[in-house]
């Protein structure tokens, strides 16, 4: 069964380039982003994990810990992240899962139980594990995409969509589509125009069930 949104994660410990890791407990009080890939030195993923390296200073921000994914061994991570960073001129400091027993994958249903790595694989063996998840501090799952191996993720989008979590859960909003920082939110229908101007103020009505107000503090 695959995981949907607010399910708990799952819980796991694994071997990372940076050490062993309890992920409930390596999430702590943050928010956190699990991003996945089928294979070190592959191209797409290389521009990937520089992407997110560039962003750091913008998870720090957003008290988001991200952490990678790899099916491959932790020397092979070491060796990789010498790449990631010529590539995007950031050092990578997050850790990578070093998932070669697909257990991290298994678990969080981008690869089904029976499947295994043959000898001389290639990327095309694990390339269901292209998925993002971003996880709330409660260790539930927020929100997930999946991408193929030929698409670049836009984590410019999966930064965008973080904000929109974190204003939504923590400010009882919704936000429109194209939404971006600093612009009107969306009321919702349960909350009644009364109480709506008591928690809000203004607020403008386009139908009696899109009502929009400016982003709460």
């Amino acid at each position: 069964m695959g995981l949907r949104i607010n399910d708990t994660v799952p819980d796991f410990t694994a071997e990372t380039d940076q050490g062993t890791i309890t992920f409930h407990d390596w999430i702590g009080d943050s928010w956190a982003i699990l991003f996945s890939h089928p294979k070190d030195f592959t191209p797409v993923c290389t521009t990937e994990f520089s992407a997110v390296a560039q962003l750091s200073e913008e998870w720090s921000k957003r008290n988001t810990k991200v952490l990678g994914v790899s099916v491959d061994g932790v020397e092979d991570h070491k060796k990789w992240k010498k790449d990631i960073e010529e590539y995007g001129k950031a050092a990578p400091g997050f850790p990578i899962i070093a998932d070669d027993g697909l257990a991290v994958s298994k678990a969080f249903d981008m690869l089904p139980a029976e499947a295994y790595l043959p000898d001389g694989r290639t990327p095309a063996d694990s390339a269901t594990v292209r998925s993002v998840f971003i996880i709330g501090p409660d260790k539930q799952l927020k929100l997930s995409m999946t991408y193929p191996m030929t698409v670049g993720r836009n984590f410019a989008e999966i930064l965008r969509a973080l904000d929109g979590l974190q204003m939504s859960l923590g400010k009882g909003v919704a936000t429109p589509a194209n939404w971006m920082p600093g612009e009107d939110v969306i009321i919702p229908p349960t909350v009644s125009n009364e109480d709506a101007k008591v928690k809000f103020g203004e607020f403008d009505t386009i139908f009696p069930y899109l009502r929009k107000t400016k982003a709460p503090e």
